[in-house]
């Protein structure tokens, strides 16, 4: 028998030892409702520039990257260096197995998910190894040496000029209307993701989250099996950011190694973290966002935007508010948004 409960911000429904929380004050779906109506209006306003349709389809993207290293960062209590690795394993499956062997991209994508899947699980007890520096170092040097691999195995990677030609997820005849479906699938990726992570955020399994993050030793004494959730936390959000890769080679229908794994594309994304705000999902739409309209406004300016383009990241760094970025702006007049306290009952 379901029952309902009717609290003063939210309905909860229970059924045998299942619960099911559905928020109904304003304050807590109004403004994120705002949001995706404007990101979902924006094609419009762009309809006939596809080189603005490009740029925020690449801002939905790089979220989509963030946001599950976010999830990473927090669940394994350790700064990963080397995101990218698992875009560019995730790309280059999808690409090769696409031109080489004429897979359909639903199926490149199970073949993504299932590689990147059992490369992350191979390497997940570095989370629980390694410590501190010499984690990141690892996680720092693994992409750049499989970008060093795509130069010495250039007959199938292609080095410096990758590999194209792979097939579109769909065609629907006009160059624009291309444009716009794959900004709005890339938005549902980018949604998709936040829901997922807005969802573990608010779940028991945040809790847990937030006790690895502070004190392994205390979240051991509080019964966390903690080396099991940083392997979990290592290999999920490695396959989502595995997904985008296969998304990029089927969208954009090329992908090069040297434009994914170095070390600049790993900074730009570490830097959308900190300008976005320590709120990993929603501060990670913002920073990407900014990153990348910043990115394309300075190009603008012609080489100088090379120089350009890392003073003002410095800048918004020093600048916003130490730790919040540019969501605590936000957060800063309207504290109550998204964040509900956690009460501790006392005896």
């Amino acid at each position: 028998m379901v029952k309902f409960e009717f609290k003063r911000d939210r309905v909860v429904f229970r059924w045998k030892d299942l619960k099911y929380e559905y928020i109904i004050e304003p304050r807590y779906w109004r403004n994120p409702a705002i949001g995706i109506a404007l990101l979902a209006a924006l094609p419009i306003v762009v309809w006939n520039y596809p080189a603005m349709l490009t740029m925020f389809t690449t801002a939905n993207l790089l979220a989509a990257i963030t946001i599950p290293l976010g999830l990473q960062l927090v669940g394994t209590a350790r700064v990963n260096f080397g995101p990218q690795l698992y875009l560019g394993i995730g790309g280059y499956t999808a690409a090769l197995l696409n031109l080489h062997l004429g897979w359909h991209p639903f199926a490149t994508l199970l073949a993504t998910i299932l590689v990147c899947g059992s490369i992350s699980l191979i390497l997940s007890p570095i989370t629980w190894i390694a410590k501190g520096l010499y984690f990141s170092l690892i996680t720092l040097i693994l992409p750049l040496a499989f970008l060093d691999l795509t130069f010495i195995y250039g007959d199938l990677f292609r080095g410096e000029v990758g590999l194209i030609g792979m097939s579109p997820l769909f065609d629907l005849g006009r160059v624009t209307w291309n444009y716009v479906s794959y900004y709005y699938l890339s938005l549902m990726l980018m949604l998709f993701y936040l829901l997922i992570a807005d969802k573990i955020g608010q779940s028991r399994y945040g809790v847990t989250l937030a006790s690895i993050n502070e004190d392994e030793d205390v979240a051991k004494m509080m019964g966390v099996n903690v080396n099991r959730n940083k392997v979990f936390y290592y290999v999920f959000p490695s396959i989502l950011i595995g997904v985008v890769g296969w998304f990029i080679v089927h969208t954009f229908r090329t992908f090069a190694g040297v434009t994914y794994l170095p070390l600049e594309y790993m900074l730009k994304v570490l830097i959308i973290i900190l300008i976005g705000g320590r709120a990993y999902s929603y501060g990670a739409i913002w920073g990407a966002y900014f990153v990348t309209i910043l990115e394309d406004v300075l190009r603008m300016a012609g080489p100088i935007n090379y120089v350009l383009f890392p003073v003002f990241l410095i800048l918004a760094i020093v600048l916003l508010p130490r730790g919040e970025g540019l969501f605590g702006l936000y957060h800063k007049r309207h504290h109550r948004d998204y964040f509900p306290q956690l009460k501790v009952r006392r005896n």
